[in-house]
């Protein structure tokens, strides 16, 4: 089943390259966008572009460091003695000598000074080129694999407050009948006391015509305290939660969006809330959400 991508990991793999043993490092945080930052020895500076656009080519969002060093061989083994240039000092060694018979003979260390004496290895370009990138491509593999399993334990954790969302819904809409007659019931005692004597005395009406307009007001009231719709909308933004989640892929966005609608109708059913277990539920239900907000920001 696919998965979302946390955007938090590390990899980092140890390779050897033409000029020495390399270190790469890839390691990455939360980020609304892809922040990349690279920091690359002097010696593969020129690859800078070409690792850019492949960890951009691999990654959405993120604040992304990258860090490649590499340790040069030592010199002896990267250099050799240039034997045309021995032969030379050799000859004219000799010619000085029989010139110069008192001249003393050149040491090692002037003969390894001698310009030319000491050449390097022609440098392969396209082998370092082809080290580095295919280290690269492994780590970036390593990175993915991390940011796969991170991304698996938040998604299941989203799956769990969803039910939890889901199971505060299902029981407040089966609740909701009780709630709403109690209420009425509450509202309509307390409009007999407050206004059924007065409107009856003052306006010299009757009481089944104080008793309909007490009806009316408790209708009204009902009306506008009535919570049906959120509920409605919550279950319906619990699906979509859940289908982003198993599409998986770059899906954090989308579900940031998702917890803003929940948390809106959240908010909504708290200011409608006409009885205690309302209230408990929408304060329960602003907790889940917060709790999934968190963990949504950690996803590509």
């Amino acid at each position: 089943m696919p998965i979302p991508v946390s955007m938090t990991g590390f990899a980092g793999a140890s390779f050897a390259t033409p000029i020495g043993q390399a270190v790469l490092e890839i390691r990455s945080v939360n980020s609304r966008f892809l922040d990349l930052s690279l920091k690359i020895a002097d010696d593969l500076r020129a690859y800078e572009p070409l690792i850019r656009e492949r960890i951009s080519g691999r990654l959405a969002r993120g604040k992304v460091e990258c860090r490649l060093s590499v340790q040069r061989a030592a010199l002896a083994e990267s250099t050799s003695l240039n034997p045309t240039a021995l032969a030379a000092l050799q000859r004219l060694g000799a010619e000085v000598q029989q010139a110069l018979p008192q001249a003393a003979p050149l040491t090692v260390a002037e003969v390894l000074a001698w310009p030319g004496a000491l050449e390097a290895p022609q440098l392969d370009a396209e082998a370092l080129r082809a080290s580095v990138l295919s280290a690269l491509d492994e780590v970036l593999d390593r990175l993915h694999e991390s940011r796969a399993r991170e991304g698996a334990a938040i998604a299941d954790g989203l799956r769990s407050r969803c039910d939890a969302i889901g199971a505060i819904v299902d029981q407040l809409r089966a609740r909701l009948p009780e709630l709403r007659a109690a209420v009425e019931r509450k509202l309509t005692e307390r409009l007999n006391q407050a206004l059924g004597a007065p409107l009856s005395s003052a306006a010299a009406l009757t009481r089944d015509e104080v008793a309909e307009r007490i009806r009316q007001e408790v209708t009204l009231y009902g009306l506008r305290a009535d919570v049906d719709e959120e509920l409605s909308r919550l279950a319906t933004h619990v699906v979509e939660v859940r289908r982003v989640v198993d599409t998986g892929g770059a899906a954090g966005r989308r579900l940031d969006f998702l917890m803003q609608e929940l948390n809106r109708e959240a908010n909504t059913l708290g200011s409608k809330a006409t009885a205690v277990d309302l209230a408990q539920s929408a304060i329960e239900l602003k907790l889940l959400i917060e709790q999934m907000r968190e963990q949504v920001q950690n996803l590509e």
